[in-house]
């Protein structure tokens, strides 16, 4: 868990504006070398340079203060759409995209996320059709009762 937090301490550092901030770093030493995998975004996107500069930069410090002494494999990326939203950054830069919200308490909710505060988001669920109008199609749940959150892409 220390390296762990020493590698996110390195990638902050190395961070090329204050519109990237990281989402996740993990570090598995299994089976064979080490992997770490640093998960970047963006206010508005990551591109593939921003991840190698990243990478190279990080790499760099690993070696320099021998963080790692055997073999070990470092990836950075963006995460994509496999990957649920975790930071309330992330709920912000994907307001107006459609989202699916598993809770909790397994009640499942796919909507546009129409807003967000520290504690809560909103979700306008869709209205479907043929159907009567719904009651209320605004839902807000709470970050605390979130399991995950997907956004889902449209082939429209």
């Amino acid at each position: 868990m220390e390296l762990q937090s020493t590698i996110e301490s390195i990638a902050e550092q190395h961070l090329a504006n204050d519109k990237h901030f990281l989402v996740d770093v993990s570090v598995s030493a299994k089976k064979g070398p080490t992997k770490v995998l640093i998960l970047l975004d963006g206010d508005e996107g990551i591109s593939i340079d921003d991840c190698v500069a990243l990478s190279r930069k990080v790499s760099l410090s690993i070696e320099e203060q021998d963080l790692i002494t055997s073999a070990f494999t470092l990836d950075v990326s963006s995460p994509g759409l496999d990957h649920p939203l975790k930071l309330i950054r992330q709920y912000e830069k994907n307001i107006g995209r459609t989202v699916r919200v598993m809770t909790l308490d397994g009640e499942e909710v796919e909507g546009e996320l129409n807003t967000v505060s520290k504690d809560t988001i909103t979700v306008m669920k869709k209205k479907k059709k043929g159907k009567k109008a719904m009651e209320d199609p605004q839902v807000i749940i709470a970050f605390e009762e979130i399991k995950k959150t997907n956004v889902l892409v449209s082939f429209k």
